[in-house]
C-alpha cells in the first residue's frame, strides 16, 4: 500500500482525502494543516492522524506520497514550503495547480525535485478524461497527417473573485495551457490581450495568441465572466489530415478526416462513464499512483511539475505581453525554466 499524507484539507484536500481513502492501492496516512480545526475535523472524518506541522508529520508517519492541496493568493502562494519540505524528505509530491503563483518559486520547485530524484507531479486534471485520451490516441497515430497547424482553447467558468489582477490567468488557465501543450508541445511565444468585465478590477477575460516550437498556431479564450450553466470548455487540434474537436471537458471527442465525411466520435457513456466534472480528480489520481505502483522514472511522470512550471511559463510570458500593450513575448524553453 502507497502510504499517502495529504497537506491543506479544505474542499480539494477533502476530494483527495476521500479519493486516496477508496483506492486500493493507496491508504490515506496522515492529514495536515495550519489550522487545527480543520486538522482535527479532517482527522476524524477519516480516522487518520492529525497534524498542524509538516514536519512532526514527516517525522512520525511513514509516509511515501505527500499531496499538497493548499492554496493561497492566487490558488498558490502556499504551495512553495511544503513542496520543497516534502521533496526535501525524499518524498514524492503532488501539488494542486498552479504549481505556484510566483514563477520563481515554480523554477526552483522543478529544479529541486530534478536535483532530488522524487517524482513531481501537478493536478492538471482536464487532459485526463477518456475523450482526451481518445484525442490524444488519434494525434500520435498520425489521424491529424504529418503536421499540426492550429489549436483552439476555450475555458470559461464564472468566478467572481478579485484576489489580484492576475488572479484569473495565474489559476485557472494553467488548465487550458496545460491541455494545448498536452497535444501541441512547447509553446515558443505569445501575444495577448484582456478586458475587464463591468464593476470588476481585474482581467477577468483574456484573449492569448500562441506560436508553439513545432510552427503550429493557437489561440485561448478564456474568461471568470459566463455562466456555469451552459459547457466551459472547448478544445481543437487541426493538422494537414484532419481535426479534433472536444467538447466540454469529457462529454465527447470528434474526428473529422479531410478525405472522408465519415466521422469518429467517443461519447461519454451513461453507465460507467464519467458521471461529473470532480471525476479528473479521480481519474488524474488514479494515474498517477499506476505510474508509483510501476515505478516510473520521475522524468515520465505525466502532468509532471515540469509541464506545469512550463504552463506557468506561458502564463508569466502573456501576462508580459498584456503589459506591453500585447507585443509579443518570447517563452522560455523549458530547459532553461530551470
Amino acid at each position: 500500500m502507497i502510504k499517502i499524507a495529504v497537506i491543506g484539507v479544505n474542499h480539494i484536500g477533502g476530494i483527495h482525502c476521500r479519493t486516496y481513502r477508496q483506492h486500493p492501492d493507496t491508504e490515506l496516512a496522515a492529514v495536515c494543516d495550519l489550522m487545527p480545526e480543520r486538522a482535527q475535523k479532517a482527522g476524524l472524518e477519516y480516522g487518520v492522524p492529525a497534524y498542524t506541522d509538516m514536519a512532526e508529520m514527516l517525522a512520525k508517519e511513514p509516509i511515501d506520497v505527500v499531496i499538497v492541496a493548499t492554496s493561497g493568493m492566487e490558488k498558490g502562494s502556499h504551495h512553495y514550503a511544503p513542496v520543497m519540505a516534502a521533496i526535501e524528505a525524499g518524498k514524492d509530491v503532488l501539488v494542486e495547480k498552479p504549481i505556484s503563483n510566483r514563477i520563481d518559486e515554480a523554477r526552483r520547485m522543478v529544479a529541486f525535485a530534478r536535483e532530488r530524484g522524487v517524482r513531481f507531479a501537478c493536478n492538471l486534471n482536464h487532459r485526463f478524461t477518456p475523450a482526451a485520451f481518445r484525442a490524444k490516441e488519434l494525434v500520435t497515430e498520425g489521424k491529424l497527417g504529418s503536421s499540426l497547424l492550429f489549436l483552439n482553447m476555450r475555458l470559461t467558468i464564472q468566478n467572481p473573485q478579485e484576489d489580484t489582477e492576475w488572479l484569473h490567468m495565474r489559476a485557472l488557465h494553467p488548465h487550458s495551457i496545460d491541455v494545448m501543450r498536452y497535444f501541441g508541445g512547447d509553446v515558443a511565444r505569445v501575444q495577448s490581450f484582456m478586458t475587464k468585465a463591468p464593476g470588476r478590477q481585474s482581467w477577468s477575460t483574456v484573449s492569448v495568441n500562441m506560436q508553439f516550437a513545432s510552427g503550429a498556431v493557437g489561440h485561448l479564450t478564456g474568461s471568470y465572466d459566463m455562466s456555469m450553466r451552459h459547457p466551459i470548455e472547448f478544445c481543437e487540434v487541426a493538422g494537414n489530415e484532419g481535426r479534433i474537436v472536444i467538447d466540454n471537458v469529457y462529454e465527447s471527442m470528434t474526428y473529422y478526416p479531410h478525405h472522408s465525411s465519415d466521422l469518429t466520435v467517443f461519447r461519454n457513456p451513461i453507465f460507467n462513464g464519467m458521471m461529473g466534472f470532480n471525476d479528473t480528480f479521480r481519474i488524474r489520481i488514479n494515474r498517477f499512483v499506476e505510474q508509483i505502483k510501476a515505478d516510473v522514472a520521475p522524468g515520465d511522470i505525466e502532468a509532471s511539475g515540469a509541464d506545469a512550471l512550463a504552463a506557468q511559463e506561458i502564463i508569466e510570458a502573456a501576462i508580459r505581453s498584456h503589459e506591453l500593450d500585447g507585443q509579443p513575448v518570447d517563452v522560455p524553453k523549458p530547459e532553461a525554466s530551470t
